[in-house]
C-alpha cells in the first residue's frame, strides 16, 4: 500500500509559472469552477481535470484564510486603538476628578467652611443645595479664567 502511494506522489507533475498564471488568471474571474470551464482549462493547460479542480479548491481555501488574517489584522490594530482611546480617556477623567475635588476644597476655603468640601456635598441639585451650585460654578468659571483666583477678583 505504501509504495502504491510513493508511486502516485512521484507521478505528481508540478505545474509550470505558466500553468499557474493561467489558473491564477482564471480565478480571479471566477472562484468556483464550472465543468466546461475545468475541460476548457484541462486542455488548454495539458493537465487532468482532477489536477485542475483540486488547484481550485486548494486556492479557495488559500484565499479564505488569507482574507481572514486581513481581517485579524484589521480588528486587532483596531482593538489597540479603542485600549488606547480608553486608557487616554481614563487619564483625563482622573484629572478632572482630581480637578473637581480641588475646586470644591478651594469653595470650601472661601465660604468658611471648616472642613474640605466631601464629593458628595454637590453631586446633586436638591433643594437648598441649587443656590451652592450655582456660587460653585460662578468660582469655577473666576478661577478658571483668572488662574485659580486671583487677587484682583472681585466676590460681590
Amino acid at each position: 500500500m505504501e509504495n502504491s502511494q510513493s508511486q502516485s506522489r512521484s507521478k505528481k507533475k508540478r505545474l509550470t509559472q505558466e500553468q499557474v498564471r493561467q489558473l491564477e488568471k482564471c480565478f480571479t474571474v471566477n472562484k468556483k469552477l464550472e465543468p466546461d470551464l475545468k475541460i476548457q482549462l484541462s486542455n488548454q493547460l495539458g493537465l487532468p481535470q482532477r489536477q485542475v479542480s483540486v488547484w481550485f479548491q486548494n486556492k479557495r481555501a488559500r484565499s479564505k484564510t488569507q482574507s481572514l488574517e486581513l481581517q485579524h489584522g484589521t480588528l486587532q490594530s483596531k482593538l489597540e486603538a479603542a485600549l488606547s482611546d480608553k486608557a487616554k480617556l481614563e487619564h483625563q477623567v482622573e484629572f478632572l476628578q482630581d480637578e473637581l475635588k480641588r475646586s470644591r476644597n478651594q469653595l470650601a476655603l472661601f465660604t468658611n467652611q471648616d472642613s474640605p468640601v466631601e464629593n458628595s456635598n454637590f453631586g446633586s441639585c436638591e433643594e437648598g443645595q441649587a443656590d451652592q451650585l450655582v456660587v460653585f460654578d460662578e468660582l469655577y468659571a473666576c478661577f478658571a479664567s483668572n488662574g485659580h483666583g486671583s487677587s484682583s477678583t472681585s466676590w460681590v
